[in-house]
């Protein structure tokens, strides 16, 4: 029995040493990830580039670049550095080095290393580097506090300017280690350094101090000062950092609405959600207790299901504008017998203003609906029938409403034929019907029913004359040229009287040319240019040889329209009821 006692004992204590042991190891193996040894080759026996003093529980920053005497930065806040640049950090110089990650205590920023604040155990070694430029700076960092720096009246890290006026920065830094001289302090405003510049006459540095009159807005910003000490034979910078911030007089004006102004009635719907928009514009307060808030019927009931948003506008020297939002699920009867009321407060005083909800009526909305899309509708059909009608609404407008444009302009003539003239050796029979469509069927319509006087050479002009002056002659004469193009009329000789209408045109702005495409024919390379260009440019009517000239109706609608405006008795009553009737004879059609 005592031997079954004994041997459970060993057993016990058998498992718990394994069990310290495995503990032991486990530890072991975890403090060597967090502490294991970084090895920077070049940098465990180089001496520091830089030593820095600061004082504790203040804002401090180091620089990741090499010592220069002129520098004009002593940061840079480019982020395409912030993935170059790598800290370490060991208490000592012989201690392991640790790599500095970022913290709510450090912030890496570009190529700086910012503190905030800047702890008194925060001293020791510090070394940095950049890849492809600084491949190992060391710096020594020290860290007293105001009593073993010696510091009295020790200026405040934090200023707040009145813009507009006369103010001054101190160095904090210059009031501790009074037994020593203080030479020049190097100012730095956002990294950058401070020189005068006669762009800012208002800004002077002046017995390490820096003078502005009057302070501006832009003049905010986080100031850092430098100046050397010596301590026995080592040199040291001393740096202190002043964060600077611009403000106004306090306003003496309680919050003003910009909306509701007193109070608005806003219509709404039952069953819908519902945004109430206070805006709410409150002068400049560095430290205000304001308070913007919705109530119902002026009782700030804690039960009230009110969805509330607050949104700040930016902020600046004038004051800022605060907008604030409640959220009604959906509009209830009792939401439209509340009187909703805004309330603003700020140190001088408050300010309300009420919203009251008013049934929406959507037969209103319906009704403005329906006309918006009867409007269209109309719109959209009235258009679409003049695209259709387009000629027919011209030539009718034309016929009744435009005075005659043929009245005292000298021609003879409304139109000169120009057609391929068939050659005794011929006997094509396409000739034969363009001859015939020439000396037939246009005087038959353009003449005798719409009342034009047309210029054929073989019937109108007596022979006898050179060929070419009749036709320049003819041409000049008419207000119009019409030119029957076919394969034998570009390959031909007639194609002179194209040239001839062209030229004449160019000179007399009152001619015009028609060109009516009888059949398909292909440009010959001898064309002249000026023919050419004409054929290109000029508008082409078509006429449909595979059916009648009476079902030819588009085209007759098209030679009218291109034909000069003139009114003839053969078109009928010239009134506006004339011109009304045919129109509705178009609709009704």
């Amino acid at each position: 029995m005592i031997l079954k006692e004994n041997v459970s004992e060993y057993q016990q204590k058998l498992i718990k040493k394994i069990m310290l042991t495995l503990c032991w190891i486990l530890a072991l193996f975890v403090n060597g990830v967090e502490v294991r040894e970084i090895s920077l080759p070049g940098c465990s026996h180089a001496e520091p580039q830089m030593r820095y003093r600061a004082i504790s529980d203040e804002e401090f920053v180091l620089q990741c670049a090499l010592p220069d005497r002129d520098a004009t930065h002593i940061y840079n806040n480019s982020l395409q550095k912030k993935h170059t640049v790598k800290w370490f950090w060991s208490q000592k110089d012989e201690d392991p080095l640790k790599a500095i990650k970022e913290s709510s205590n450090h912030v890496l920023q570009g190529d700086a290393l910012w503190f905030k604040p800047v702890r008194a155990s925060a001293s020791g070694v510090y070394i940095c580097t950049m890849r492809e430029k600084i491949p190992c700076l060391k710096i020594v960092l020290e860290v007293q506090t105001k009593n073993v720096a010696k510091c009295s009246d020790y200026d405040t890290n934090m200023l707040y300017l009145l813009a507009d006026s006369g103010n001054s920065i101190t160095c904090p830094g210059t009031k501790c280690y009074s037994h020593t001289k203080k030479p020049d302090v190097k100012w730095y405003k956002d990294g950058h350094r401070i020189i005068r510049r006669k762009s800012r006459q208002s800004l002077k540095l002046k017995h390490n101090e820096i003078y502005l009159n009057p302070t501006y807005k832009e003049d905010a910003g986080i100031y850092v000062c430098d100046y050397t000490l010596y301590d026995n034979t080592t040199k040291w910078t001393m740096r202190t950092a002043v964060t600077v911030d611009v403000i106004a007089k306090n306003t003496i004006h309680p919050p003003n609405f910009l909306y509701p102004n007193g109070v608005v009635i806003l219509e709404a719907e039952l069953g819908k959600p519902l945004e109430l928009e206070c805006r709410v514009q409150f002068g400049f307060e560095r430290v205000s207790p304001m308070r913007v808030t919705w109530q119902r019927n002026n009782k700030e009931n804690k039960n009230e299901k009110l969805n509330q948003e607050t949104s700040v506008y930016p902020k600046g020297l004038k004051g800022h504008t605060l907008l604030h939002v409640a959220k009604l699920k959906e509009v209830t009867e009792r939401d439209l017998r509340s009187n909703f009321t805004c309330f603003a407060e700020n140190l001088v005083g408050n300010a309300t203003a009420v919203i009251q909800l008013k049934r929406k009526q959507r037969v209103f909305l319906l009704y403005v609906l329906c006309s918006a899309i009867s409007t269209l509708f109309a719109f959209l059909l009235c258009t679409t029938f003049i695209y259709q009608h387009w000629i027919e609404i011209v030539l009718m407008y034309r016929s009744y409403l435009v005075h005659n444009e043929t009245t005292g302009d000298g021609k003879e003539f409304d139109a000169f034929v120009s057609y391929a003239k068939l050659d005794s050796s011929e006997s094509d029979s396409t000739l034969i019907s363009e001859e015939k469509f020439a000396l037939e069927l246009l005087p038959d319509m353009l003449e005798n029913k719409y009342g034009y006087k047309l210029c054929i050479l073989e019937r109108d002009i007596l022979p006898g004359g050179a060929y070419t002056d009749e036709v320049v002659t003819a041409i000049k004469q008419s207000r119009r040229a019409i030119i029957i193009l076919s394969p034998a009329y570009v390959s031909g000789p007639s194609i002179f009287e194209l040239q001839a209408a062209v030229n004449c045109a160019l000179e007399d702005k009152k001619i015009k040319l028609v060109l009516i495409k009888f059949q398909a024919f292909q440009e010959p390379e001898t064309l002249p240019p000026v023919v050419k260009k004409a054929l290109r440019i000029l508008p082409v009517i078509t006429w449909n040889s595979s059916i009648s000239a009476a079902a030819n109706k588009n085209f007759w609608k098209y030679m009218h329209y291109h034909m000069p405006v003139k009114t003839t008795k053969m078109l009928g009553n010239c009134s506006l009821k004339g011109f009304f009737q045919r129109l509705f004879s178009l609709v009704y059609r």
